[in-house]
C-alpha cells in the first residue's frame, strides 16, 4: 500500500530523485519498498546503468535494481529477492525517463527482525536514506 507522505527523497545523478513512499513487512517474511523515480528535467534522462545489481544471477536472468536495505544496528545488508527462475523481485527494464515522466518502482528483500523499525535504503549513485518500516 502506498502512502501519500514520502518516507524519504534520495537525490541521484543529474538531479534524478527517488521518492520512497512505503516500506512494509509482508506476512511471508519479506520487505517491500515502493517509490517513484521522477524526471523533473526538461529533457529525457538516461537511468544510470549502475542502478542494476551485480549478482551472479544477473548474467543468467537479467539485471535487478542495485538497491539494498541495511539494518545498521545488526550490521546486516539485505539484497533483492529472486524468484525460482532467478528473476529479481524488483522493477526492471528502466533505461530512460522522458521529461516529466514518473515511474512507480518497487523491490522486495528479506525483512529485518520485527524489532528493527528503521533501515537504511541504498541505491548506487543515490544518497542513503533512513526509512521507517511498517507492518
Amino acid at each position: 500500500m502506498q502512502t501519500s507522505a514520502a518516507l524519504a527523497e534520495l537525490q541521484g545523478r543529474d538531479g534524478l530523485p527517488l521518492i520512497i513512499t512505503s516500506a512494509e513487512r509482508g506476512p511471508a517474511g519479506y520487505l517491500t519498498v515502493r517509490g517513484d523515480l521522477k524526471n523533473g528535467a526538461a529533457e529525457t534522462v538516461v537511468v544510470p546503468a549502475e542502478l542494476r545489481g551485480n549478482e551472479r544471477d544477473v548474467f543468467r536472468a537479467g539485471p535487478s535494481a542495485g538497491a539494498t536495505v541495511v539494518d545498521f544496528a545488526r550490521s546486516k545488508r539485505y539484497y533483492v529477492l529472486r524468484d525460482t527462475d532467478g528473476r529479481p523481485l524488483t522493477t526492471t527494464g528502466l533505461s530512460t525517463l522522458k521529461a516529466g515522466e514518473r515511474v512507480h518502482v518497487f523491490m522486495q528483500c528479506p525483512a529485518p527482525p520485527a524489532s528493527t523499525t528503521t533501515v537504511g535504503f541504498q541505491l548506487p549513485q543515490f544518497d542513503t536514506a533512513n526509512i521507517q518500516v511498517s507492518g
